[in-house]
């Protein structure tokens, strides 16, 4: 039998997103960048694959190639955990095995749609940590799956030797209290929504995964920072500040209000695959305006040009 799997992840994970070029393919090019900008911001996780990286629409080749990419990139600096979660138990199996062979530090599995039993739940992770020895996070995402994973559930999936912990992206927060007052001892627990993550690191987790760190890396290793140190004011400060950008991200559809403002920021391109599709040009304003207000937004090359020129004395 396998002995428990150990982790010491904690802080600011980055779910990435996957970016791609004018015709659909996979742009490493944009991702390379990308990777090196939220490592030298400071981030202390990279999640490839995950919903904001369009899991749903890339191939198991796909997925491979991109956390071999982001593994390349990252050199170790910080772990890189690969989204392998899916309806269909064997190919979560193959695309575990595959993260573990291009070098993730672990995997992220969000529990499958379909409203799945607890046995069948438990026989799916199973059959995943049978498969790897690399560290699994657990994500339950109701509003995705349809499914929310109940606390006996989740005691039970921390039984598992490689189940390390839990992405928990659901709101209920007296379930969550009970959770953390349950769980065993270093079990970890990543809130899954920027605009809870707080509040939820106050309850006792471990961290956030956030998209809002696409846009703000910086920004949002500093404010999850500065709540796990118990910096509650600046935690508080920079929550208010950059909770409409949190809010944004979910004005329309998983990822593209993200991959709007990242091509505003001029950090990767807006395509994405169907049924994904770029924001209406009323959003894109409103995105716009946003970033505008929060100097995300990089200075137009003639500002730059007036910027340089010296009033003649």
């Amino acid at each position: 039998m396998k002995s428990r799997a150990a982790a010491n992840w904690k802080g600011c994970g980055t779910s990435l997103v996957t970016p791609f070029d004018d015709r659909g393919r996979i742009d490493f090019e944009a991702l390379e960048k990308l990777v090196e900008w939220q490592v030298t911001e400071g981030v202390d996780l990279l999640l490839t694959c995950g919903a904001a990286g369009e899991s749903a629409t890339i191939s198991g080749d796909e997925r491979k190639a991109v956390t071999a990419c982001v593994v390349r990139v990252a050199r170790g600096r910080v772990p890189v955990i690969a989204g392998t979660g899916g309806n269909h138990t064997a190919k979560s199996v193959l695309w575990a095995r595959d993260a573990a062979k291009v070098g993730a530090d672990g995997i992220l599995s969000v529990s499958p749609e379909g409203h799945p039993t607890a046995e069948g739940l438990f026989r799916h992770y199973s059959a995943i940590a049978d498969a790897t020895d690399l560290p699994i996070l657990v994500s339950n995402f109701p509003s995705r799956t349809g499914t929310d994973l109940t606390i006996a559930t989740i005691l039970r999936l921390s039984e598992i030797p490689n189940v390390v912990g839990l992405k928990e992206s659901s709101h209920d927060f007296v379930k969550i209290a009970r959770l953390f007052a349950e769980r065993p001892d270093g079990f970890l627990c990543f809130a899954g929504s920027d605009a809870t993550g707080l509040a939820t690191i106050a309850l006792g987790a471990d961290g956030v995964i956030s998209d809002a760190a696409n846009e703000i890396p910086g920004e949002m290793a500093a404010l999850v920072g500065a709540a796990l140190s118990g910096n509650l004011p600046e935690a508080r400060r920079l929550q208010k500040k950059y909770l409409p950008l949190m809010e944004m991200n979910g004005w329309e559809a998983t990822p593209g209000p993200i991959k709007c403002a990242l091509a505003l920021m001029r950090r990767c391109g807006e395509t994405t695959r169907l049924p994904a599709v770029p924001v209406s040009d009323e959003t894109r304003r409103r995105i716009e305006a946003l970033l505008s207000g929060l100097k995300l937004l990089p200075r137009k090359a003639s500002a730059r040009r007036e910027a340089r020129i010296q009033p003649s004395s």
